[in-house]
């Protein structure tokens, strides 16, 4: 690990435009299905961070052949039979969408892997993928009788499924959609509240079929797919870092293009507009698979608000830097229904209230978020960003407001989502 990193603290403002890395989930999933597909397929914007360069060489240890090309990158796909046994491990790294997607794929597959992560990855419960994938015959296990890695698969002839997901997750729906391609019938997958949607648009832009209404989902095994070319939008959960700085440090207006802009990912948008900020959307008039846009924030006079229910799915990586807005904001702010913080790659609900503090935000956690009052001045401290990508950048952007030395632990946590975080902030102030 790096030394602490002094952070830049008290921002006179943020102007210009910054263009955000690639998608993280469309990234994951482009090499997924393009090592799948017949036919070669050219990832365009590909997002070269520490995640998605595992779910890279995870392929290529099952025989993909996988060329880089700067930000692009051309997947040479065979087929789903045209995988092959893995002669090592499979691993992860600190990526839970290669551990829950690829074990749906692998659970097709007739041969034996074993996949493995990082320190974190091993607390995050698996049990949510593998017991779904073993209802439709899948073999596998893992430790404490599959609920962690390692997870052993012994991939195989798979049956359709009829499925009601028990938590809101786009991993764990995405996982059993990969078991559902490969699965002799028609599976129906329910999910409780709409999650993000990647998985299925990819499957369309790759010439397969997927229908999904009223948050049910049904998906017709044995499908193959076709190698095509994949614009990757710009990472909304990446630029939502840059959209909160524009709204809360002083004289500041920030210009995002080509951002993502699905609607199962846009809940920091709305949340932005309810407490008030100054923002604009303009869409751009593209027949992609997946809709992109500008986004240009300004310096708001926000106010707090509720935030619960089923908006919590389309924000659910943003809600650090959602509560970094709360300590700006007039009133009180509560967010409820984020239970899934707690098993993200940190209890996201403990580290976000007990880093906050440390600067000052008047700021408790609950059983299911946390409650936020606002207005309060940030000091400075030493945080830590507990290894946690999303709590380091939160964290780098509340130091723009304190006037007090800010130090940030493991600091280089951002790699795994934003390599180029910290030059491109230093770029626009």
């Amino acid at each position: 690990m790096e030394a602490a990193k002094k952070l830049a603290i008290g921002s006179k403002g943020l102007r210009g435009q910054i263009t955000v890395p690639g998608d993280k989930s469309i990234s994951h999933r482009s090499i997924m299905f393009g090592a799948v597909a017949n036919g070669t397929t050219v990832i365009h914007n590909f997002l070269r961070a520490d995640d998605c360069l595992s779910t890279m060489a995870c392929f290529r240890k099952m025989g993909v052949e996988i060329k880089e090309e700067g930000s692009t990158v051309i997947v040479h796909g065979k087929g789903w039979d045209s995988l092959q046994e893995p002669e090592s491990i499979l691993d992860v790294g600190n990526s839970g969408t290669t551990a829950r997607l690829m074990s749906g794929i692998l659970s097709g597959r007739p041969f034996h892997s074993v996949i493995v992560g990082d320190e974190s990855i091993a607390k995050r419960p698996m049990k949510r993928v593998t017991g779904p994938l073993s209802l439709f015959g899948a073999d596998i296990d893992g430790r404490k009788n599959g609920q962690y890695t390692p997870l052993a698969i012994r991939g195989g002839e798979l049956s359709a499924v009829d499925y009601n997901l028990t938590v809101a997750s786009a991993q764990v729906k995405s996982a059993v959609i990969f078991a559902a391609l490969q699965a002799e019938g028609i599976s129906t997958i329910t999910e409780p509240v709409s999650t993000r949607n990647h998985t299925e648009t990819m499957i369309g832009k790759f010439g397969g079929e997927i229908t999904s209404e009223n948050n049910v989902i049904k998906v017709k095994g044995g499908q193959d797919f076709h190698g095509t070319e994949v614009q990757v939008p710009a990472d909304i959960s990446s630029g939502a870092f840059f959209l909160a700085a524009a709204a809360i440090v002083p004289d500041s207006k920030l210009v995002l293009p080509g951002l993502g802009l699905n609607p199962t990912r846009t809940g920091i948008i709305k949340v932005l507009e309810e407490m008030g900020a100054k923002i604009t959307v303009e869409m751009e008039d593209s027949h992609d698979f997946e809709p992109r846009g500008t986004v240009t924030v300004e310096t708001s006079s926000l106010k707090g608000i509720d935030i619960g229910g089923d908006i919590i799915p389309s924000l659910i990586d943003e809600i650090p830097v959602i509560a970094l807005l709360a300590t700006q904001a007039e009133g009180r702010t509560v967010i409820r229904d984020a239970e899934e913080l707690k098993v993200k790659e940190t209890n996201r609900i403990d580290a976000v209230v007990s880093q906050l503090k440390i600067l000052g935000a008047d700021i408790e956690s609950t059983e299911d978020g946390m409650i936020i009052n606002g207005k309060t001045s940030l000091r400075g401290g030493t945080v830590d960003s507990l290894g946690d990508h999303r709590i380091g950048m939160t964290l780098a952007i509340a130091a723009l407001l304190c006037n007090e030395d800010v130090e940030l632990k493991n600091a280089e946590a951002v790699n795994i989502s934003y390599p180029s975080f910290y030059s491109d902030l230093a770029s626009l102030g």
